[in-house]
């Protein structure tokens, strides 16, 4: 499983399964955020899936789907709330990687 660092507290990768949830809390991560609708793609695991694995290991979960291309102020408030109430570092995942990414930098924006 391969994920990008965005910040000490913050990083992103595609698509995760269930099974990778121990290697996700062996890199020490506290917390995971699912930016990917369920059903996008055939055959993708679903979030309760995914969820179901992170707290069986002991992490909080968020699921907070944002549709590719169509990020809402209500996604980027949610993804704040999230960021500034679950104990980090914090490891969010969508297709690609590139919505979780886009969610981050549209807080800081707003921050701004």
């Amino acid at each position: 499983m391969e994920y990008r660092q965005i910040t000490d507290d913050y990083s992103v990768s595609g698509q995760i399964t269930p099974d990778e949830v121990a290697a996700i809390k062996a890199a020490g991560f506290k917390s995971v955020i699912c930016n990917r609708p369920d059903d996008e793609q055939p055959g993708q695991p679903s979030a309760d899936s995914v969820k179901s694995a992170v707290e069986a290991a002991g992490l909080a979960f968020r699921y907070i789907p944002v549709i590719s291309g169509a990020m809402t102020g209500d996604n980027v408030a949610d993804m704040a709330e999230a960021l500034d109430e679950m104990d980090g570092p914090v490891f969010a995942y969508c297709r690609s990687g590139t919505r979780c990414t886009n969610l981050y930098m549209a807080i800081q924006q707003s921050k701004g």
